[in-house]
């Protein structure tokens, strides 16, 4: 399905009708429901095949689209009698108006059915994992279809592992795990879940009954429960941060927790990774895949315990990041951007990033990579690693946004983002600032903050290795 939102301001109410008037100002399209799976997949570096049915219509190609150039393996059948699923959510000021879905949720044909599994049959000896993505939006309610998939991956020991929707769930008997939110597994219990007791009374009878080897079951702001028939039940607590949109974070669990497991992590271990990954994408604004990069950094920052600080969903990807910043721009903050390596943190990187924050209402910090800082600074450097750096800028008050890059210079990111000003020390003439052409050719501005006298990484850094050869 294609998540589509329509970014915008609402000033007035309708003379026509007591309804808000929106004013769009700009439109982004992602890829939704198992196509978020995928897109988490690819993000955390896997190679993935998405299979599914799709309308012969732009949204359908714009999925597409999408696939390659995340370069996911995509086989999506067209079918000419009906639409690709589209949800079109309306947001004004970080808050969601509305919602309008388009869809067919009719199983699918025989014909589409039989070819489906071909492909499945086709593509699974290369699998180390297989996720039934269930939406309930007709494909996996086929009579046969999820079954026959189960069946192909038990015959080669490939876990299955299921986000469901429903309460029938004969469809998903046998497979290796199942991960219900607690609405859902009360669904298919039939019974109302009131405390953990009860919890694991209807998971056991779950189990027992669909032959499932493992449940995981995610609750909301108490965290996660996994366990299988033969051990006592697990409590993932939840990842302590500020929720922004819960959109799609079943999505990473599922997308996580078969990754972990397909690369060898025991359940338990992995439903924990899974539990820190799903803390991460709360706090974006829609429906947003995680990347590699800040699952490691909040692995660094919390190890397997599930437990870190609240600032790890400041560091953002590329289109995570644009998403963020046209929210804030539709919501008329001003947006503030610099960059560097900012190696080893000190007072003079603290004095320029405070006085950036004072010129707008957003700061977004461009972070050199580690590959970029070896070719800007030589070998030696950076001190610190990206996930270092990175967790360090995220834990001031000031940074609002962290984006990690592989170039040299941030030209593309300004170019993506179009800050409304580019901060950067006094020692820069203006003319000598990169990005400040592309800046003030859509009017942004370029500022300069006074710099701190004697503070710099290569000083603190040559001072501390004197002071070791003493």
């Amino acid at each position: 399905m294609l998540d589509t939102y329509l970014w915008g301001h609402v000033e007035r109410i309708s003379p026509e009708a007591p309804v808000p008037i929106f004013r769009k100002l700009r439109q982004s399209e992602a890829a939704g429901g198992a196509g978020n799976v995928v897109l988490n997949l690819a993000n955390l570096g896997c190679t993935v095949t998405i299979l599914g049915i799709r309308g012969n219509d732009a949204p359908g190609q714009s999925l597409v689209r999408q696939f390659n150039k995340a370069n996911i393996h995509s086989h999506l059948l067209v079918d000419h009698d009906r639409s690709t699923i589209t949800k079109t959510r309306i947001v004004s000021q970080g808050q969601q108006l509305l919602r309008l879905d388009e869809e067919d949720i009719r199983p699918v044909s025989i014909p589409n059915k039989n070819e489906l599994i071909g492909l499945v049959q086709a593509a699974i000896p290369n699998c180390d994992a297989v996720i039934l993505s269930d939406y309930g939006k007709g494909l996996l309610q086929t009579d046969g279809l999820a079954q026959a998939v189960i069946a192909l991956a038990s015959k080669r020991n490939i876990p299955v592992i299921i986000d469901p929707k429903g309460k029938d769930w004969e469809r998903y008997k046998l497979a290796t795990c199942v991960t219900p939110n607690t609405m859902e597994l009360e669904m298919v219990y039939g019974e109302s879940i009131s405390n953990e007791d009860r919890l694991v009374e209807a998971m056991q009878s779950v189990m027992t009954e669909y032959k499932l080897e493992w449940l995981v079951v995610t609750r909301g702001a108490l965290g996660m429960c996994i366990m299988d028939l033969a051990s006592k039940p697990i409590f993932i607590p939840t990842v302590a941060r500020q929720v922004y949109d819960v959109s799609g974070a079943g999505d990473t669990v599922v997308s996580t927790l078969a990754l972990c497991v397909g690369c060898g992590l025991a359940f338990p271990e992995a439903a924990k990774v899974a539990n820190l990954a799903a803390g991460i994408v709360v706090g974006k604004l829609g429906t947003q895949p995680i990347n590699l990069f800040e699952l490691k950094a909040s692995l660094l920052t919390s190890g397997l315990d599930g437990i870190t600080g609240d600032n790890m969903h400041k560091i953002a990807s590329g289109p995570a990041a644009m998403m963020q910043v046209g929210a804030w721009k539709a919501a008329g903050q001003k947006i503030v951007f610099t960059n560097g390596c900012f190696d080893l943190l000190h007072p003079g990187h603290i004095h320029l990033l405070r006085h950036a924050k004072d010129l707008g209402d957003r700061l977004v910090v461009g972070l050199n990579s580690d590959a970029s800082v070896r070719r800007i600074k030589g070998p030696d450097r950076p001190v610190l690693g990206e996930k270092d750096r990175a967790s360090l800028l995220a834990s001031l008050q000031y940074v609002d946004m962290i984006i990690l890059f592989e170039d040299d210079t941030p030209s593309d990111l300004i170019k993506m983002l179009r800050p409304d000003i580019l901060a950067k020390g006094a020692d820069y003439a203006k003319e000598a600032v990169v990005g400040g052409e592309i800046l003030e050719s859509y009017g942004g501005e370029i500022r300069l903050v006074p710099m701190l006298a004697d503070y710099s990484t290569t000083r603190l850094r040559n001072k501390i290795i004197a002071n070791e050869s003493r």
